[in-house]
């Protein structure tokens, strides 16, 4: 039975860090965390140093991912590097600021956030409105892809863990 509950436990992990990756919170620590937790309370039998190392690595990835992957859609559609700074500030306001709001909130909050600030900040660097839109465009795509990629490396952490228990 204790058995069962742990896995549950784990999976539940797994859905709901899934599921915090567009919302833009950090779901693939989440997910880490359940990894070490499962590995903990079974003493690392079948969840061991490697996929958690592993699982670390992917989440680290992750968080690079969605850097790099934002400043280079900004730049894509006319926005300076200026501009994909511009993006991850107004992004992480955004999605501050739209918390208050049950369950969409920080996803609009981030994505009106990363459009805001790119486009702001292209803006006062070229002073042409159609390069600042442009740039804020990219951050939106920019955002999404990030949040694609994330997932896809949460799903990847999810059956690597699940190939070790089945494994172990």
């Amino acid at each position: 039975m204790t058995a069962i509950l742990l896995l549950l436990l784990l999976g539940a992990c797994f859905v709901t860090g899934l599921a915090l990756v567009p919302l833009g919170l950090p779901g693939l620590w989440l997910m880490v965390l359940g990894v070490i937790g499962y590995g903990w309370l079974t003493d690392f039998q079948a969840v061991g140093l490697v996929t958690i190392v592993l699982a670390l690595g992917l989440a680290f990835v992750g968080e690079i991912l969605e850097a790099v992957v934002g400043f280079r859609f900004t730049q894509r559609y006319g926005g300076s590097k200026r501009a994909g700074w511009g993006a991850l500030v107004g992004g992480i306001a955004g999605a501050i600021v739209g918390v208050p709001v049950p369950l969409v909130g920080s996803v609009i909050g981030a994505i009106v956030g990363s459009f805001a600030g790119a486009a702001l900040f292209e803006y006062l660097r070229s002073r042409r409105a159609r390069v600042a839109v442009g740039a804020g465009w990219g951050a939106v795509l920019g955002r999404a892809a990030a949040a694609a990629l994330k997932i896809a490396l949460g799903l990847v952490i999810a059956v690597a863990t699940a190939v070790a228990i089945w494994q172990g």
